[in-house]
């Protein structure tokens, strides 16, 4: 059976699944008596073929194109082709490296047939890889490669005629080798099981810029995978919650899929784990983000009821933050002061982003308080970002606190994209704060340079195979690199391996990170020009910043259906705009 791909439509970047594997237990299945599941899994699971043998042992394999031939699934007594064959023996390892055409969450699938050794013990070593060289890695050495959060790299043993499943982890490619000197391998059949919510795509983009259309859908596809029982930032590496990264993968998720349960999930989760006298996953922007988050979903989706829950705490977080701005106005943070990693190393760029974050924070919670009736900490926390928009640090030529303050109206956005933000183009941003650059240009005006951005930073992450979004990326890691699902020919740099920082060196870098999905959300946002002006878009403003766009169109996900728009150039220079709204929504252009 082939499954079908417009049942997902995210998945229409060119996966090939074979079938639906178990759907988690459907709400009308009668389980058997006494079996009583905690809860129901939100995730479902697809078996994905291999797509290609990308190398193999120069000794010790045979058949291994077997393996990217159709296969049943299932171990039978007569296959009906030879097995690929791992052999060791004098000093020679059978390995071979398969690619999987596509960045997976999940586990991988070793079938064995019927062989005359049955006794026999075979293992083999399994190497998951984000990148072929990942794959191809030893652990540990300079270039990093580890087992954190997932078991990536590992010896297994194989039965007598069944199926080992192995992971998970997060992947494109997967390396298998021999193990055993006495006997050789036989696999009859390699399979990836690909997890993720099966929710539909609701929201969409096109535009004449083919890879401004790539990037979109990309950047949904990495969000997508993230979505598994809460919200991660990462499938390989930071398969956690973290709040500050949650805020442009909630954009996005908005942008593309609407309300999903997921959501509310992970926001909660770190709220009930972290006491208000803390910050959230112990960084005090992290506590502030989770106060803008809870503002977007209020505009988007309008639960009066869900808001009305996060008071306790909303309240007594946003008395601290009031705290936090002194009679002066400067903001006094405690704790570990951080915006993304790059800016890191600019103190006095984080403390000019902080102070802008703080002030929207403050000023986003004095809204949801007025909403609950909450007038007291409604007026202390106005008065606290009053007293904090006089204070305006320089943020030292740093893109993402200039992008702040600029986002805060502390700065005057022209003069921000025009002094910092646009100098050295996309170079110095983050694949996280870039989403508040794009911001930042837009608010400025500039959408020509934010798609340019857009095109040169997150296109050539596509040009060098990427699949979906990455950790962190830098423009001068491009010179003279090889593609990721390539081998790094001798004299080439290893894009993966041989670059990253912090928490992030080398392999340990993931290449699927939610919190660069920002352009997914920004072209949403911005070029189709969607803003809900009430909660639960009972009014919103289609207002396109088409740039040096042609023609753009597509779909944004509301509680009451989705918006069409279209918007096409004239030949005088201006935008004829199509919008179809669905009933109970009134439009403001």
């Amino acid at each position: 059976m082939t499954y079908r791909l417009a049942l997902i439509p995210v998945l229409t970047l060119g996966l090939t699944l074979l079938t639906p594997a178990a759907q988690g237990t459907p709400p009308d299945t009668t389980l058997p008596p006494g079996i009583e599941p905690a809860e129901r899994s939100p995730i479902s699971s697809y078996f994905v073929a291999p797509t290609r043998v990308v190398w193999q042992a120069d000794q010790g394999v045979q058949n291994a194109d077997s393996l990217v031939q159709p296969h049943v699934g299932q171990p039978v007594l007569k296959e009906p082709r030879p097995a690929c064959t791992l052999a060791t023996a004098s000093g020679a390892q059978g390995g071979i490296l398969l690619d999987f055409g596509r960045e997976l969450h999940g586990y991988v699938e070793l079938f064995t047939p019927m062989t005359p050794e049955q006794t026999k013990l075979r293992r083999v070593r399994v190497r998951f890889g984000e990148s072929v060289s990942e794959a191809m890695a030893e652990l540990g050495g300079p270039q990093n490669a580890g087992n954190d959060h997932a078991i990536r790299d590992q010896v297994v043993t194989l039965p007598w005629l069944g199926k080992k499943i192995v992971g998970p982890s997060g992947f494109r490619f997967v390396r298998i080798d021999a193990m055993e000197s006495e006997v050789s391998v036989q696999l009859s059949q390699v399979r990836a099981v690909l997890q993720l919510r099966a929710v539909p795509q609701i929201g969409s983009f096109r535009c004449n810029d083919e890879r401004l259309n790539q990037i979109w859908q990309t950047g949904a596809y990495t969000v997508h995978l993230n979505m598994q029982e809460f919200l991660w930032d990462g499938i390989k590496r930071d398969r956690l919650v973290w709040i500050g990264d949650m805020h442009p993968e909630v954009s996005t998720i908005n942008a593309v899929f609407g309300f999903n349960e997921v959501v509310p999930r992970s926001l909660d989760l770190t709220r009930d784990v972290t006491p208000v006298t803390e910050w959230m996953n112990g960084i005090s922007s992290y506590s502030m983000w989770w106060v803008l988050i809870h503002e977007e979903l209020w505009m988007h989706y309008g639960d009066r009821e869900y808001l009305a829950a996060q008071r306790p705490y909303l309240t007594a977080l946003l008395r601290r933050l009031a705290d936090l701005v002194g009679p002066d106005g400067k903001e006094r943070i405690e704790g570990t002061r951080f915006l993304d990693w790059p800016s890191s190393s600019n103190p006095q760029g984080v403390t000019a982003g902080l102070q802008g974050l703080l002030v929207m924070s403050l000023e986003s919670g004095a809204r949801l308080l007025t909403v609950l009736g909450d007038k007291e900490t409604a007026e202390l926390c106005t008065a606290a970002a009053a007293r904090g928009r006089h204070v305006v640090p320089d943020a030292n030529r740093s893109k993402s606190g200039a992008a702040l303050l600029s986002l805060a109206g502390m700065s005057d956005a022209k003069r921000v994209s025009e002094e910092v933000l646009k100098v050295g183009g996309p170079r110095d941003i983050s694949t996280f704060y870039g989403f508040y650059v794009l911001q930042a240009l837009a608010k400025s005006g500039d959408t020509d340079t934010a798609l340019d951005f857009i095109r040169s930073y997150w296109g050539a992450m596509l040009d060098l195979g990427a699949t979906t979004f990455w950790e962190d990326f830098n423009l001068e890691w491009t010179d003279n690199a090889a593609r990721i699902d390539e081998l790094v020919p001798p004299g080439k740099k290893d894009v993966h391996g041989d670059y990253g920082a912090y928490c992030y060196v080398g392999f340990r870098h993931s290449l699927c990170h939610g919190w660069a999905s920002g352009p997914t959300a920004w072209l949403s946002q911005h070029v189709l020009g969607v803003t809900p002006l009430e909660p639960g878009f009972r009014r919103v403003r289609i207002a396109p910043q088409m740039g040096d766009l042609h023609w753009a169109e597509g779909d944004y996900p509301t509680p009451l259906g989705p918006i069409h728009v279209r918007h096409e150039r004239r030949s005088d220079g201006t935008i004829e705009s199509a919008v179809t709204a669905p009933a109970g929504i009134a439009v403001e252009r």
